[in-house]
């Protein structure tokens, strides 16, 4: 990952092969932003006429580079957009500060050492800018061949193109300040958690089962101090847990139920995460047409940031008590599989009559919610890449929240509006349960087709102990980007809702949620 360092350096003396700053766009055309006081000065005060001839506006996510002015030990600028220009006497949110260190970071791939010249007035800002640079430079190369890779500052050769960017400078940080410390070790934390859940997700299915995937999350419990306890197909017959079996009935990959417990001496709070973990979704017997089941590797995305927040909260120490549910199995048609009518008996006891094969993470999330019911937590969050349904309510880059209390799903939706991540509230409508009723079962797995990310959540609920507030992310849409990279979200793994539930830890350990 990139090495970040807070320096008192000013621009000109500093050796780097770049110099980032900031760009917005003003009502008359770009408008240098603060921190970049050195650069526009050598340019005698003409930055922002140079970066308009060049084409430059300052819009979110632009990228103008030219060469450094005469003095410098630096050989480039990188103008980064950073959007509109901020009222009078406010300064630039945390998210704009995000996306272009993200933006500079990915364009500066290659690059041995970058200086960041961003508008940094206070120790959050320096960490929105830290978890930027860190989360914008990712890449996934662990299947690309090793020709023609340009080596990094450690004489790292990257695998089929450019290294990360190896190091950045954050001019303006105070290294001796405890705030400003602590600002980027927690980026540090928080983004090399999200980064591994974003290489889980981008890792191919015939290398990440159930098994493999629960013995990577064992290694890093080990290493973190995190107690871990895995079901495997024996353990979950034993203990009745007849959603995630059936779901992985037909696969030749066992499935396992994967309990992470992060515990801190000083909580009187705990919270449980809970994650959708299907390493391969084809459908089932409800087989997937082409063009729908290629990215099916993502299904797990869930299990991947419950898991990567579980490990960032024990790296930050948080004094709240935090156990993540990792709900995993492959979903695959064979002469073994589930079929559409069949009944299953739940963790719960409760029986669902399976009419489609293919809305399977529904079922080993009751029974993992189930599960998790049973400590009495105060809190559930479960999260999904649950529905297609929720895409086209919510589009590409937008998670659903629904919740069985006003109350919580509000406060998980400004822990994720604070962080970045792009959600919103949607209602459960009582009048959608009736159309999961079933002849033969308690329940259907299926119900009313309009709505059916609400139906879905709907489902789930009825697994969810008495009591207890619990709010259901169905991170469809986010999860995984197809499209080009943008701010400082990549192409593929994205790690959508780990900074979510990491700030819903932070907030309930300081006493302020609820």
């Amino acid at each position: 990952m990139t090495a970040l360092t807070l320096s008192t350096s000013a621009a000109p003396g500093l050796r780097a092969d770049a110099i980032v700053i900031g760009v917005a766009k003003g009502a008359e055309g770009p408008v240098v932003a603060p921190g970049a006081e050195a650069v526009d000065k050598a340019y005698d005060g003409k930055l922002a006429g140079v970066l308009e001839t060049l084409g430059a506006s300052g819009a979110e996510g632009e990228v103008t580079k030219l060469p450094a002015p005469a003095g410098f030990k630096a050989p480039l600028v990188v103008a980064v957009g950073l959007g509109a220009e901020p009222e009078k006497d406010s300064g630039f949110d945390a998210e704009a500060l995000r996306k272009a260190a993200g933006v500079a970071a990915r364009a500066l791939a290659g690059s041995r050492k970058a200086a960041f010249a961003l508008p940094l007035t206070d120790a959050a800002d320096t960490g929105a800018v830290a978890e930027g640079v860190l989360l914008g430079a990712y890449s996934f190369s662990t299947y690309k061949d090793n020709a023609g890779g340009k080596d990094n500052a450690k004489g790292a050769k990257a695998k089929n193109g450019k290294a990360p960017l190896a190091e950045a400078a954050l001019l303006g940080g105070k290294p001796r300040d405890r705030a400003y410390k602590a600002a980027i070790e927690r980026a540090a934390a928080v983004s090399e958690e999200l980064n591994r859940a974003r290489d889980l997700v981008n890792t191919p299915p015939n290398d990440l089962n159930p098994e493999a995937f629960a013995a990577i999350a064992q290694a890093a419990a080990k290493e973190h101090g995190i107690k871990v306890q895995v079901l495997d197909e024996k353990a979950l017959a034993k203990g009745g847990y007849g959603g995630i079996l059936g779901v992985g009935a037909g696969s030749a990959s066992a499935p396992r139920l994967v309990k992470l417990s992060y515990t801190s001496a000083k909580a009187d709070k705990h919270l449980a995460f809970v994650g959708k973990g299907i390493t391969y979704d084809s459908g089932g017997i409800s087989l997937k047409p082409a063009g729908h089941n290629e990215t099916m590797k993502c299904d797990m995305s869930g299990a991947a940031a419950v898991f990567a927040a579980v490990v960032a909260a024990a790296r930050l120490g948080l004094e709240v008590n935090v156990t993540g549910w990792l709900a995993l199995a492959e979903n695959m048609p064979s002469g073994s599989a589930t079929r559409p009518g069949d009944v299953l008996r739940m963790y719960s006891g409760k029986t669902v009559e399976v009419l489609n094969t293919d809305a399977e993470g529904r079922l080993v999330l009751a029974d993992a919610l189930w599960a998790a019911s049973a400590e009495k937590p105060d809190a559930i969050v479960d999260v999904a890449t649950l529905t297609g349904a929720m895409v086209l309510a919510l589009g590409n880059r937008t998670y659903g929240i629904m919740a069985n209390d006003e109350a919580f799903r509000s406060a998980v939706h400004e822990a994720a509006e604070e962080v970045g991540e792009p959600a919103w509230p949607m209602p459960l409508p009582d009048h959608l349960r009736k159309g999961m009723d079933s002849p033969t079962a308690d329940i259907a797995n299926m119900g009313e087709r309009m709505g059916g990310g609400l139906v879905a959540a709907l489902f789930l609920k009825e697994f969810v102990g008495e009591g207890i507030a619990w709010a259901h992310l169905d991170i469809a849409g986010p999860a995984f980007n197809e499209g080009g990279p943008f701010g400082y979200t990549p192409k593929g793994g994205t790690g959508t809702a780990v900074r979510t539930l990491v700030r819903l830890a932070e907030l309930t350990a300081a006493g302020d949620l609820g």
